[in-house]
């Protein structure tokens, strides 16, 4: 209920034949950019704090431009930017000579690189939007780069690239990786130099050069330092280009080939839309491994990292990725599905006084599935009903029909107000603003009778629970209102592109530390700082979680009831019905997703030792700043 910043997004095109042979085929020269534009604005769900654009030129003379790039700040980033590449190209383009617009006009290329962002550092600005460039008067050496990604070892990697000799000016991962694969540019362009400098001279050997560069190399020098989630774009100045999806396959990678273009993006069902493709026809990057493409245009898939534990992004899956994927559409109706024992038990199979609903939006394919495994339920009582009525001799057409016209009953209880804003009111007064956001339908809960069962897709703060969801419900009366989350309780924070990363932003944690001191075992919650406090002087694959003993002591079950009361503790707003929420377990998850293990923010398994040193200090963080206040 309260919206994730999340993992960016990333898409790249590189055109494998002459600009003619699109205009041509297709009518225009504008093609790549076009599906550009369609790559960008499918996957505009992934980021809208910025977004970016880029363009290389592979047939630009000397003394004109070759690379391009436009960023934009902003929800509407996408369209800013497109708007302003249009005013850069001719209106009259498409009649031009192809040679005249390959070699001049703006934004027509052979490689189109496209970005989306959300912040996971807290860091904005137009100087933090992709693509990042490093220029050079060799084209070999120019580098245009853009990624979904965050690193763990950004320290690390800092002292790297100093201890090299250089003076990065900015302290951040992206500047990193940056200053890490021009470092390794450099020297594969050293390396082919003294392979052909006795055999030709310039300009012969700086083709030589952009003809044999192999960016499979440079990748291999610098990846193995990186530690986190990440699927790396770059190409050069001569158009050479490639991506890089990490060794445990966090962040998620999809390409597709053919004879006219190699495309690649963050999400599956982009690629069918803008292509009109089938699912076959696209491939998932493996976990380590590479797609480069040289500058004819030649496409190879390199294994650049050995694959470590695939352990790719459960919450890409539940939240993030859009619905319109086969098979997460097939994962999330299974999520809402898996929670139906559960309900039914819950409400002691009372369904004729149960009413079932969603919020948000995201929510809705795990209600579908929800609704059709209750359906089922509801089909086999009433095949037992009748069963039984036929087995008595008391089966006439009122009886049959009174079985016959039960029914699921769903309702649209909740709506969200778009038009309601709180940004005038502070305090108190922002609470009872924010308790409108959301509104209700009225009759639809049979008041002091009814249960209301919301489901919704994830429970992280619960912030606009407390504020809003559980206030609004109350006002159709139910008896009961029972929150259902299609994930599990997220615990722990995460370091690789999702932006939760203090303690102290999860009530699931809040619900813990409450009944460590409800049950007086407060002293785990020091013996908790000290065990992280010694984790800093063991080396990192060595360390161990330690924040999981804030758990250990109590069932889901404990905390779920712990989190109600947190969020319903709040005498100036009480709400009468009765509250519970049910999560979905981690064996649930894995059932309905088995392809995507990543379930760190879940069960505090981080797939890489950066992970598990970033949760021991964001722990010691709330115990030294939080914790007591």
């Amino acid at each position: 209920m309260e919206p994730l910043k999340h993992e960016c997004g990333v898409a790249l095109i590189r055109l494998r034949r002459p600009l003619s042979y699109y205009r041509e085929k297709y009518g225009t020269y504008t093609y790549g950019l076009d599906k550009l534009y369609l790559l960008m604005e499918k996957q505009h769900n992934r980021g809208q704090e910025a977004a970016g654009a880029g363009v290389v030129k592979l047939n630009a003379p000397a003394g004109h431009e070759l690379i391009f790039r436009e960023r934009e700040l902003g929800k509407d980033a996408i369209a800013k930017i497109f708007a302003g590449i249009g005013e850069r190209i001719p209106a009259d383009v498409n009649s031009m000579p192809a040679n005249e617009v390959d070699a001049f006009t703006p934004y027509i290329g052979q490689v189109y690189m496209g970005h989306l962002r959300y912040s996971t550092t807290g860091r904005s600005g137009i100087s933090y939007a992709h693509p990042v460039l490093r220029r050079n008067n060799w084209r070999s050496r120019s580098l245009m780069l853009c990624g979904n990604f965050n690193m763990t070892n950004v320290d690390e990697m800092f002292e790297r690239v100093v201890a090299s000799g250089q003076y990065p000016r900015f302290y951040n991962d992206t500047n990193m990786i940056l200053e890490q694969l021009g470092f390794a540019l450099d020297k594969e362009n050293h390396r082919l130099y003294r392979e052909y400098r006795q055999s030709m001279r310039d300009p012969a050997l700086a083709h030589a050069i952009e003809d044999n560069l192999d960016t499979g190399r440079v990748l291999a020098a610098a990846a193995p330092e990186w530690d986190g989630g990440y699927v790396m774009c770059g190409v050069t100045g001569s158009c050479s280009m490639f991506a890089l999806r990490d060794p445990n396959g966090i962040r998620p990678a999809f390409y597709y080939c053919d004879d006219e273009i190699v495309v690649l993006a963050s999400e599956r069902p982009v690629i069918q839309t803008a292509f009109d493709l089938d699912a076959g026809d696209i491939r998932e990057l493996a976990p380590g491994e590479a797609i480069l493409v040289d500058k004819a245009g030649e496409v190879e898939l390199r294994q650049i990292l050995q694959p470590g534990r695939r352990l790719s992004c459960s919450f890409e899956r539940i939240y993030f990725s859009r619905g319109s994927d086969a098979d997460i559409y097939r994962e999330r109706k299974a999520l809402g599905a898996l929670l139906v024992p559960r309900l039914v038990e819950m409400v002691d199979g009372d369904l004729e006084h149960t009413v079932f609903s969603y919020i948000p939006n995201t929510a809705e394919v795990a209600f579908f599935g929800m609704l059709e495994e209750l359906e089922r339920e509801l089909n086999a009582r009433k095949l037992a009903d009748i069963r039984a009525m036929a087995a008595s001799g008391n089966i006439g057409d009122d009886e049959l029909r009174r079985v016959l016209d039960r029914r699921v009953r769903v309702e649209k209880a909740v709506i969200k107000d778009v038009k309601m804003r709180t940004f005038i009111a502070e305090g108190d007064s922002r609470d009872d603003m924010a308790a409108h956001v959301y509104d209700v339908t009225y009759g639809t809960v049979a008041a002091g009778r009814d249960t209301l069962v919301v489901i919704d897709d994830s429970i992280v703060r619960g912030t606009t629970l407390r504020r809003s969801i559980l206030r609004m419900c109350d006002r159709l009366r139910p008896a009961r209102i029972i929150v259902v989350s299609s994930s599990p309780q997220v615990r722990y924070p995460d370091y690789y592109g999702i932006d939760m990363s203090a303690m102290d932003q999860f009530v699931a944690f809040h619900a813990a530390v409450k009944l460590l001191r409800d049950t007086g075992r407060e002293q785990v919650i020091h013996d908790t700082y000290r065990a992280c406090l010694a984790q800093r002087d063991l080396a990192a694959a060595e360390r161990t979680n330690c924040v999981r003993a804030i758990y250990e002591p109590f069932s889901d079950d404990e905390i779920s009831q712990a989190i109600v009361e947190l969020l319903t503790d709040d005498p100036a707003h009480p709400v009468r019905a009765k509250v519970d929420i049910v999560y979905q377990t981690l064996d649930g998850l894995h059932r309905a997703i088995p392809g995507h293990r990543g379930n760190w923010y879940f069960s505090g398994d981080y797939p890489t030792p950066g992970g598990i040193r970033a949760v021991n200090e964001a722990y010691i963080r709330w115990y030294e700043h939080d914790f007591g206040k």
